[in-house]
Protein backbone atom coordinates (compact mmCIF):
# COMPACT_ATOMS: atom_id res chain seq x y z
CA UNK A 1 0.00 0.00 0.00
CA UNK A 2 1.41 3.36 -0.99
CA UNK A 3 1.76 6.32 1.35
CA UNK A 4 -0.73 8.27 -0.80
CA UNK A 5 -3.47 5.62 -0.55
CA UNK A 6 -2.88 5.34 3.21
CA UNK A 7 -3.39 9.11 3.63
CA UNK A 8 -6.58 9.03 1.54
CA UNK A 9 -7.95 6.18 3.65
CA UNK A 10 -7.15 8.02 6.87
CA UNK A 11 -8.82 11.13 5.44
CA UNK A 12 -11.98 9.18 4.63
CA UNK A 13 -12.06 7.69 8.12
CA UNK A 14 -11.67 11.15 9.68
CA UNK A 15 -14.38 12.57 7.46
CA UNK A 16 -16.69 9.72 8.41
CA UNK A 17 -16.03 10.23 12.09
CA UNK A 18 -16.64 13.96 11.72
CA UNK A 19 -19.89 13.33 9.87
CA UNK A 20 -20.98 10.90 12.54
CA UNK A 21 -20.16 13.47 15.22
CA UNK A 22 -22.18 16.17 13.46
CA UNK A 23 -25.04 13.75 12.88
CA UNK A 24 -24.90 12.72 16.50
CA UNK A 25 -25.46 16.29 17.59
CA UNK A 26 -27.93 17.19 14.80
CA UNK A 27 -30.30 14.24 15.15
CA UNK A 28 -31.20 14.88 18.81
CA UNK A 29 -31.90 18.53 17.96
CA UNK A 30 -34.26 17.53 15.15
CA UNK A 31 -35.96 14.94 17.32
CA UNK A 32 -36.24 17.43 20.16
CA UNK A 33 -37.85 20.02 17.89
CA UNK A 34 -40.33 17.46 16.59
CA UNK A 35 -41.18 16.09 20.03
CA UNK A 36 -41.64 19.43 21.81
CA UNK A 37 -45.27 20.22 22.63
CA UNK A 38 -47.04 23.58 22.82
CA UNK A 39 -50.20 24.46 24.75
CA UNK A 40 -51.85 27.66 23.54
CA UNK A 41 -54.96 29.69 24.26
CA UNK A 42 -57.33 31.23 21.71
CA UNK A 43 -59.92 33.88 22.61
CA UNK A 44 -62.90 34.88 20.50
CA UNK A 45 -65.05 37.96 19.88
CA UNK A 46 -68.22 35.84 19.74
CA UNK A 47 -70.23 34.15 22.45
CA UNK A 48 -70.30 30.49 23.50
CA UNK A 49 -71.84 28.09 21.00
CA UNK A 50 -72.21 30.59 18.15
CA UNK A 51 -72.40 28.59 14.89
CA UNK A 52 -69.63 29.46 12.43
CA UNK A 53 -68.00 32.01 14.75
CA UNK A 54 -67.32 29.55 17.58
CA UNK A 55 -68.65 26.06 16.81
CA UNK A 56 -69.36 23.86 13.80
CA UNK A 57 -67.63 23.10 10.49
CA UNK A 58 -64.76 25.48 9.77
CA UNK A 59 -65.23 27.35 13.06
CA UNK A 60 -62.44 28.37 15.47
CA UNK A 61 -63.07 25.31 17.64
CA UNK A 62 -62.93 23.16 14.51
CA UNK A 63 -59.63 24.87 13.67
CA UNK A 64 -58.25 23.98 17.11
CA UNK A 65 -59.24 20.34 16.63
CA UNK A 66 -57.67 20.25 13.14
CA UNK A 67 -54.38 21.63 14.43
CA UNK A 68 -54.30 19.07 17.24
CA UNK A 69 -54.87 16.18 14.83
CA UNK A 70 -52.56 17.47 12.10
CA UNK A 71 -49.75 18.03 14.58
CA UNK A 72 -50.21 14.71 16.32
CA UNK A 73 -50.93 16.56 19.54
CA UNK A 74 -47.75 18.62 19.45
CA UNK A 75 -49.79 21.86 19.31
CA UNK A 76 -52.99 22.01 21.34
CA UNK A 77 -55.13 25.13 21.53
CA UNK A 78 -57.68 25.77 24.27
CA UNK A 79 -60.55 27.91 22.94
CA UNK A 80 -62.37 30.56 25.00
CA UNK A 81 -65.52 32.22 23.68
CA UNK A 82 -66.25 35.88 24.45
CA UNK A 83 -66.51 36.48 28.18
CA UNK A 84 -65.01 33.14 29.18
CA UNK A 85 -61.50 34.53 29.62
CA UNK A 86 -61.63 38.14 28.40
CA UNK A 87 -64.40 40.47 27.14
CA UNK A 88 -65.55 40.14 23.51
CA UNK A 89 -63.47 42.84 21.86
CA UNK A 90 -60.24 42.70 23.87
CA UNK A 91 -58.61 39.91 21.89
CA UNK A 92 -56.43 42.16 19.78
CA UNK A 93 -54.66 43.63 22.82
CA UNK A 94 -54.48 40.27 24.60
CA UNK A 95 -52.66 38.64 21.68
CA UNK A 96 -50.50 41.67 21.01
CA UNK A 97 -49.30 41.65 24.63
CA UNK A 98 -48.77 37.88 24.64
CA UNK A 99 -51.44 37.22 27.27
CA UNK A 100 -52.91 34.63 24.89
CA UNK A 101 -51.44 33.28 21.66
CA UNK A 102 -54.46 33.59 19.32
CA UNK A 103 -57.75 35.39 18.80
CA UNK A 104 -60.64 34.94 16.37
CA UNK A 105 -62.70 37.96 15.34
CA UNK A 106 -63.16 40.34 12.39
CA UNK A 107 -60.50 42.88 11.50
CA UNK A 108 -62.98 45.76 11.26
CA UNK A 109 -63.35 45.61 15.04
CA UNK A 110 -59.85 47.13 15.24
CA UNK A 111 -60.62 50.12 12.99
CA UNK A 112 -59.89 52.47 15.88
CA UNK A 113 -56.32 51.14 16.07
CA UNK A 114 -55.72 50.35 12.38
CA UNK A 115 -58.26 52.02 10.06
CA UNK A 116 -57.01 50.10 7.02
CA UNK A 117 -57.71 46.78 8.77
CA UNK A 118 -61.34 47.04 7.68
CA UNK A 119 -60.41 46.11 4.11
CA UNK A 120 -59.43 42.64 5.33
CA UNK A 121 -62.94 41.91 6.56
CA UNK A 122 -65.01 43.43 3.76
CA UNK A 123 -65.42 46.48 1.56
CA UNK A 124 -68.97 47.66 0.70
CA UNK A 125 -69.71 47.04 -2.98
CA UNK A 126 -66.37 45.21 -2.98
CA UNK A 127 -65.30 41.64 -3.69
CA UNK A 128 -67.27 38.45 -3.13
CA UNK A 129 -65.80 35.38 -1.41
CA UNK A 130 -63.86 34.28 -4.50
CA UNK A 131 -62.47 37.75 -5.15
CA UNK A 132 -61.66 38.64 -1.55
CA UNK A 133 -59.89 35.32 -1.00
CA UNK A 134 -58.00 35.67 -4.28
CA UNK A 135 -56.82 39.17 -3.32
CA UNK A 136 -55.60 37.97 0.08
CA UNK A 137 -53.85 34.82 -1.18
CA UNK A 138 -52.67 35.90 -4.61
CA UNK A 139 -53.11 39.66 -5.02
CA UNK A 140 -50.81 41.03 -2.33
CA UNK A 141 -53.44 41.32 0.38
CA UNK A 142 -51.75 38.95 2.83
CA UNK A 143 -48.47 40.85 2.65
CA UNK A 144 -50.21 44.18 3.29
CA UNK A 145 -52.17 42.67 6.17
CA UNK A 146 -48.98 41.45 7.81
CA UNK A 147 -47.29 44.83 7.30
CA UNK A 148 -50.17 46.61 9.05
CA UNK A 149 -50.10 44.26 12.02
CA UNK A 150 -46.32 43.96 12.40
CA UNK A 151 -46.01 46.96 14.78
CA UNK A 152 -48.41 45.15 17.12
CA UNK A 153 -46.41 41.88 17.02
CA UNK A 154 -49.25 40.05 15.29
CA UNK A 155 -49.50 37.61 12.39
CA UNK A 156 -52.96 37.77 10.75
CA UNK A 157 -54.61 35.27 8.41
CA UNK A 158 -58.05 34.42 7.04
CA UNK A 159 -59.85 31.63 8.89
CA UNK A 160 -63.43 31.85 7.63
CA UNK A 161 -65.87 33.64 5.34
CA UNK A 162 -69.66 33.94 5.50
CA UNK A 163 -69.98 34.91 1.85
CA UNK A 164 -72.54 37.59 0.98
CA UNK A 165 -74.55 38.76 3.98
CA UNK A 166 -78.07 40.10 4.28
CA UNK A 167 -78.65 43.87 4.47
CA UNK A 168 -80.50 43.42 7.73
CA UNK A 169 -83.70 43.49 9.77
CA UNK A 170 -85.96 46.55 9.94
CA UNK A 171 -88.91 47.17 12.24
CA UNK A 172 -90.46 49.29 9.48
CA UNK A 173 -89.95 49.16 5.70
CA UNK A 174 -87.66 51.67 3.97
CA UNK A 175 -88.66 53.09 0.60
CA UNK A 176 -86.42 56.13 0.12
CA UNK A 177 -83.11 57.49 1.39
CA UNK A 178 -85.10 59.89 3.58
CA UNK A 179 -86.33 56.92 5.62
CA UNK A 180 -82.77 56.52 6.94
CA UNK A 181 -82.67 59.95 8.59
CA UNK A 182 -82.42 59.34 12.34
CA UNK A 183 -82.78 55.55 11.98
CA UNK A 184 -80.93 53.76 14.80
CA UNK A 185 -79.10 50.77 13.33
CA UNK A 186 -76.58 48.21 14.50
CA UNK A 187 -73.99 48.09 11.74
CA UNK A 188 -70.17 47.71 11.99
CA UNK A 189 -67.26 48.54 9.71
CA UNK A 190 -67.05 50.77 6.68
CA UNK A 191 -70.77 50.28 6.02
CA UNK A 192 -71.44 52.06 9.31
CA UNK A 193 -69.62 55.14 7.99
CA UNK A 194 -71.67 55.00 4.80
CA UNK A 195 -74.95 54.77 6.70
CA UNK A 196 -73.86 57.58 9.02
CA UNK A 197 -73.26 59.78 5.97
CA UNK A 198 -76.94 59.46 4.97
CA UNK A 199 -78.22 60.21 8.46
CA UNK A 200 -78.27 56.86 10.27
CA UNK A 201 -77.55 56.79 14.00
CA UNK A 202 -74.99 53.96 13.90
CA UNK A 203 -74.63 51.55 16.82
CA UNK A 204 -71.93 48.91 17.32
CA UNK A 205 -73.26 46.01 19.38
CA UNK A 206 -71.93 42.48 19.94
CA UNK A 207 -74.09 39.74 18.42
CA UNK A 208 -75.63 38.73 21.75
CA UNK A 209 -76.99 42.23 22.37
CA UNK A 210 -78.74 42.70 19.02
CA UNK A 211 -82.03 40.92 19.73
CA UNK A 212 -82.91 42.63 23.02
CA UNK A 213 -81.99 46.04 21.58
CA UNK A 214 -84.13 45.44 18.48
CA UNK A 215 -87.00 43.95 20.46
CA UNK A 216 -87.17 46.87 22.89
CA UNK A 217 -86.87 49.48 20.16
CA UNK A 218 -83.47 50.71 21.37
CA UNK A 219 -82.51 50.26 17.71
CA UNK A 220 -84.77 50.35 14.65
CA UNK A 221 -82.74 48.04 12.43
CA UNK A 222 -79.85 45.61 12.68
CA UNK A 223 -77.47 43.70 10.48
CA UNK A 224 -75.88 40.46 11.62
CA UNK A 225 -75.01 37.70 9.12
CA UNK A 226 -77.55 35.68 7.18
CA UNK A 227 -80.71 33.58 7.54
CA UNK A 228 -79.26 30.70 9.57
CA UNK A 229 -77.34 32.86 12.04
CA UNK A 230 -80.03 35.53 12.27
CA UNK A 231 -82.78 32.99 12.97
CA UNK A 232 -80.70 31.53 15.77
CA UNK A 233 -80.55 34.97 17.42
CA UNK A 234 -84.33 35.24 17.08
CA UNK A 235 -84.19 38.47 15.11
CA UNK A 236 -87.36 37.45 13.22
CA UNK A 237 -89.26 37.88 16.51
CA UNK A 238 -88.21 41.51 16.78
CA UNK A 239 -88.55 42.69 13.16
CA UNK A 240 -90.30 41.37 10.05
CA UNK A 241 -88.72 43.29 7.17
CA UNK A 242 -85.59 41.48 5.97
CA UNK A 243 -83.61 43.14 3.19
CA UNK A 244 -81.52 40.86 1.02
CA UNK A 245 -79.25 43.08 -1.07
CA UNK A 246 -76.03 42.56 0.87
CA UNK A 247 -74.34 45.65 -0.63
CA UNK A 248 -72.42 46.27 2.59
CA UNK A 249 -70.87 42.81 2.93
CA UNK A 250 -70.46 40.86 -0.31
CA UNK A 251 -68.18 38.65 1.78
CA UNK A 252 -66.98 38.72 5.39
CA UNK A 253 -63.62 37.34 6.52
CA UNK A 254 -63.06 35.77 9.92
CA UNK A 255 -59.64 36.87 11.10
CA UNK A 256 -57.17 34.75 13.05
CA UNK A 257 -54.40 36.69 14.75
CA UNK A 258 -51.37 34.99 16.27
CA UNK A 259 -48.78 36.50 18.58
CA UNK A 260 -45.69 36.89 16.41
CA UNK A 261 -43.16 35.69 18.99
CA UNK A 262 -45.28 32.65 19.76
CA UNK A 263 -45.73 31.87 16.07
CA UNK A 264 -42.01 32.16 15.38
CA UNK A 265 -41.26 29.86 18.33
CA UNK A 266 -43.05 27.03 16.52
CA UNK A 267 -41.04 24.65 14.34
CA UNK A 268 -41.54 25.29 10.63
CA UNK A 269 -43.87 22.33 10.18
CA UNK A 270 -46.21 23.53 12.95
CA UNK A 271 -46.28 27.01 11.44
CA UNK A 272 -47.39 25.48 8.16
CA UNK A 273 -50.01 23.39 9.95
CA UNK A 274 -51.49 26.56 11.48
CA UNK A 275 -51.64 28.25 8.07
CA UNK A 276 -53.04 25.15 6.36
CA UNK A 277 -55.76 24.65 8.99
CA UNK A 278 -56.76 28.32 8.73
CA UNK A 279 -56.99 28.06 4.94
CA UNK A 280 -59.06 24.88 5.23
CA UNK A 281 -61.47 26.54 7.65
CA UNK A 282 -61.76 29.51 5.30
CA UNK A 283 -63.30 27.22 2.67
CA UNK A 284 -65.18 24.83 4.96
CA UNK A 285 -66.93 27.60 6.89
CA UNK A 286 -68.00 29.36 3.70
CA UNK A 287 -69.46 26.22 2.16
CA UNK A 288 -71.27 25.47 5.42
CA UNK A 289 -72.98 28.88 5.15
CA UNK A 290 -73.91 28.13 1.54
CA UNK A 291 -75.40 24.81 2.65
CA UNK A 292 -77.51 26.13 5.54
CA UNK A 293 -78.90 29.54 4.53
CA UNK A 294 -81.46 28.40 1.95
CA UNK A 295 -83.51 26.27 4.35
CA UNK A 296 -83.37 28.97 6.99
CA UNK A 297 -84.59 31.70 4.63
CA UNK A 298 -87.48 29.50 3.43
CA UNK A 299 -88.44 28.84 7.05
CA UNK A 300 -88.34 32.54 7.96
CA UNK A 301 -90.62 33.45 5.06
CA UNK A 302 -93.06 30.52 5.28
CA UNK A 303 -93.30 30.05 9.04
CA UNK A 304 -92.38 33.34 10.69
CA UNK A 305 -94.16 35.95 8.59
CA UNK A 306 -90.93 37.55 7.38
CA UNK A 307 -90.92 39.73 4.25
CA UNK A 308 -87.62 39.28 2.39
CA UNK A 309 -86.83 41.63 -0.48
CA UNK A 310 -84.02 43.72 -2.01
CA UNK A 311 -83.57 47.36 -1.07
CA UNK A 312 -85.13 49.77 -3.59
CA UNK A 313 -82.74 50.53 -6.46
CA UNK A 314 -82.72 54.25 -5.65
CA UNK A 315 -81.42 53.54 -2.13
CA UNK A 316 -78.72 51.16 -3.39
CA UNK A 317 -77.58 53.74 -5.96
CA UNK A 318 -77.24 56.39 -3.25
CA UNK A 319 -75.37 54.00 -0.97
CA UNK A 320 -72.91 53.19 -3.77
CA UNK A 321 -72.29 56.88 -4.42
CA UNK A 322 -71.68 57.56 -0.74
CA UNK A 323 -69.48 54.46 -0.38
CA UNK A 324 -67.12 55.71 -3.08
CA UNK A 325 -66.88 59.09 -1.36
CA UNK A 326 -66.24 57.53 2.08
CA UNK A 327 -63.54 55.21 0.75
CA UNK A 328 -61.79 57.93 -1.23
CA UNK A 329 -61.89 60.31 1.72
CA UNK A 330 -60.32 57.72 4.01
CA UNK A 331 -57.58 56.94 1.48
CA UNK A 332 -56.79 60.64 1.09
CA UNK A 333 -56.31 61.11 4.84
CA UNK A 334 -54.21 58.05 5.70
CA UNK A 335 -51.24 56.68 3.78
CA UNK A 336 -51.71 53.13 5.06
CA UNK A 337 -55.37 53.16 4.01
CA UNK A 338 -54.39 54.47 0.59
CA UNK A 339 -51.83 51.70 0.11
CA UNK A 340 -54.37 48.99 0.95
CA UNK A 341 -57.19 50.76 -0.91
CA UNK A 342 -55.16 51.09 -4.10
CA UNK A 343 -54.16 47.43 -3.98
CA UNK A 344 -57.72 46.28 -3.33
CA UNK A 345 -59.29 48.43 -6.04
CA UNK A 346 -56.67 47.55 -8.66
CA UNK A 347 -57.25 43.86 -7.99
CA UNK A 348 -61.02 44.36 -8.02
CA UNK A 349 -60.90 46.09 -11.42
CA UNK A 350 -59.16 43.07 -12.94
CA UNK A 351 -61.27 40.54 -11.09
CA UNK A 352 -64.47 42.29 -12.19
CA UNK A 353 -63.49 41.75 -15.82
CA UNK A 354 -63.16 38.02 -15.30
CA UNK A 355 -66.25 37.78 -13.09
CA UNK A 356 -68.19 39.70 -15.76
CA UNK A 357 -67.64 36.96 -18.31
CA UNK A 358 -67.72 33.99 -15.93
CA UNK A 359 -69.68 34.12 -12.65
CA UNK A 360 -72.00 36.97 -13.68
CA UNK A 361 -72.91 35.35 -16.99
CA UNK A 362 -73.58 32.03 -15.29
CA UNK A 363 -75.77 33.57 -12.58
CA UNK A 364 -77.73 35.93 -14.82
CA UNK A 365 -78.04 33.95 -18.04
CA UNK A 366 -77.60 30.27 -17.28
CA UNK A 367 -79.33 30.14 -13.91
CA UNK A 368 -81.60 33.16 -14.30
CA UNK A 369 -82.98 32.63 -17.77
CA UNK A 370 -83.16 28.85 -17.77
CA UNK A 371 -84.88 28.73 -14.39
CA UNK A 372 -87.68 30.86 -15.83
CA UNK A 373 -88.05 28.68 -18.94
Amino acid sequence: MTRKSSINRRSLVKAGLAGAAVGGFAMPNVVAAQSRTFQWKMTNAYGPGSPFYVAGPGSPTDFCEMVKKMSGGRLTIQHFAAGELIPALEGFDAVSKGIVEMNAANSYFWAGKIPAAQYFTVVPFGLNFQGQTAWIYHGGGQKLWEELYAPFDLVPMAMGNTGVQMTGWYRKPVNTVEDYKGLKMRIPGLAGKVYAAIGVDVKLLPGGEIFPALERGVIDAAEFVGPYQDRRLGLQKAAKFYYTTGWHEPSNVTELIVNKKAFESLPADLQEIVRAAAAACNTISHTWCEATNSEALDDLIKNHGVTAQPLPVSIVAKLKEVTEAVLNEGAAKDASIKKVHDSFMAFKANHDKWAGVSEFVYQSQIRGQLSKA
